[in-house]
């Protein structure tokens, strides 16, 4: 017998001095923040900060946990982090077809795909602890 089989993610919120977020485009789901799964022997933290790299070229600094939406059918736990960029410059990847900065509001309504929208206003809510969200 197998134990049960979770995919885990990890994305990040970036957000830069001037209150613009980070936003990739990339070919399946359109815009969104950028994100991955939690390789093997690989914390979330350094997820999330891989997974930037890789997908927008920018360096974050990982500065708080937002929380975790969980799809507990599919046994899917996506966990989501605020971070800021410390280096690096936008260019796209494999993933990402475009990549940019975005005012807040103008990102919110870029990003269209399933509760990825949710998921970022959950992160900037700015709530003292972690949220859960199970669905």
């Amino acid at each position: 017998m197998h134990g049960p089989k979770h995919i885990i993610s990890a994305a990040t919120v970036v957000l830069n001095e001037k209150d613009e977020m980070l936003l990739i485009k990339g070919p399946r789901r359109g815009w969104e923040m950028p994100g991955g799964q939690v390789e093997e022997g690989e914390s979330l933290t350094d997820a999330a900060i891989r997974e930037t790299e890789e997908e927008s070229g920018i360096i974050v600094e990982i500065t708080r946990f937002c929380g975790i939406f969980q799809n507990v059918e599919k046994g899917i736990c996506n966990s989501l982090f605020l971070g800021k960029p410390i280096g690096g410059e936008c260019r796209t990847s494999i993933e990402s077809e475009e990549v940019g900065f975005f005012p807040i509001d103008q990102a919110l309504d870029m990003v269209t795909w399933g509760n990825f929208r949710a998921r970022i206003e959950h992160c900037l809510a700015n709530k003292d602890e972690p949220f859960l969200v199970s669905f």
